[in-house]
């Protein structure tokens, strides 16, 4: 099995962060968790020397016409002259990658190159807050939204500024190689391993800052009893708010509500324990709290858009033939 080649464009000054993000959870060897790994490529997108906004100056490998063999391309976030005017050439390029049936992604204001390339005409897609009536105003055809801090149209997807990038990278690495995978590079990042796509890019003024991380006692109680039944009122009562209230906060920060962010809390989890371990699909269903195999089943599908088994089959080999050569009991 080869490995899956990410190529990214790269315009000059480009933010340093987006970049970094790329090569910390793509360029670095992790084939001690998956092998093959990703093969990163950098590929120029102009003319020499390129830098990051912060001056540091970008080794280039590879040039546009290595889109084209890449399994990803990705499009970094681009200077202001860059994204007002695309270069005519990388705009060719990124059209022609999609119609090759290469995956297609933007990072913040790369979003620009894909609307410029016609790829954006009535999908969903974001980019940084900041631009957001200046994005919607040149591509009224693009079904914008400024608040998410990611799109998932299939084969091509978006995200918000600076730390959406690596939600999005984590949800290329959950769609690739399964949640266990995800959840293990993030450990190594020690950052958090998922943020939904439709959480909010930021909380509203009107939320004091000092109530900005009061959710999270009430997030972590939740998950540490996922196999039990938990109501709203509970929740209420544990994070010391009206229902009413916690309804609120959890629109303003994390941009659901306590029950849709409960069961997709308890599908991430289901997610895992079928990668990792040979639990019967009643097992998982009673330990993540949807307690019956049809629950599970619909809850799972709606979210993954795939049956148990079928993430099972998908996901459970290649964890299996990367981390063990026996087989792993159940509990």
């Amino acid at each position: 099995m080869r490995k899956h080649v990410i190529a990214v464009a790269v315009t000059n000054a480009i933010p340093t962060f987006e970049l970094a993000v790329l090569c910390e959870i793509f360029g670095l060897d992790r084939s001690d968790i998956v092998d093959p790994w990703y093969e990163l490529r950098l590929c120029a997108a102009e003319a020499g020397p390129l830098r990051t906004v912060a001056g540091m100056q970008i080794h280039t490998t590879h040039n546009l016409d290595d889109l084209f063999e890449a399994d990803t391309v990705v499009v970094l976030g681009c200077s202001r002259a860059v994204h007002s005017s695309p270069p005519p050439s990388l705009v060719e390029a990124v059209c022609k990658a999609y119609e090759l049936g290469r995956r297609i992604v933007s990072l913040c204001t790369g979003a620009y190159v894909l609307a410029a390339a016609g790829l954006l005409t009535g999908r969903s897609a974001t980019t940084h807050w900041m631009n957001a009536s200046d994005f919607a105003r040149r591509f009224p055809k693009v079904h914008f939204d400024p608040a998410v801090l990611y799109t998932d149209d299939g084969n091509i997807l978006t995200s918000a500024g600076a730390g959406a990038a690596i939600d999005l990278c984590f949800h290329l690495l959950r769609r690739d190689h399964g949640a266990a995978v995800a959840n293990e590079v993030a450990r190594r990042m020690v950052v958090p391993p998922h943020r939904e796509g439709g959480q909010a890019q930021y909380t509203p003024l009107l939320v004091p800052p000092e109530n900005s991380d009061d959710l999270a006692p009430v997030l972590q109680w939740a998950r540490d009893r996922l196999d039990q039944p938990l109501t709203i009122s509970q929740f209420a009562r544990t994070a010391n708010l009206s229902e009413r209230t916690l309804a609120r906060r959890f629109h303003d920060q994390l941009g659901t509500t306590p029950l849709q962010w409960l069961q997709r809390q308890r599908v991430r989890l289901a997610q895992e324990l079928l990668e990792t371990s040979d639990q019967s699909i009643e097992s998982i269903a009673r330990r993540v709290g949807f307690r019956t195999a049809a629950n599970l089943r619909h809850h799972f599908g709606s979210v993954t858009g795939m049956s148990p088994m079928t993430y099972r089959r998908v996901f459970r080999y290649r964890w299996r033939s990367q981390h063990t050569a026996e087989p792993i009991s159940g509990s």
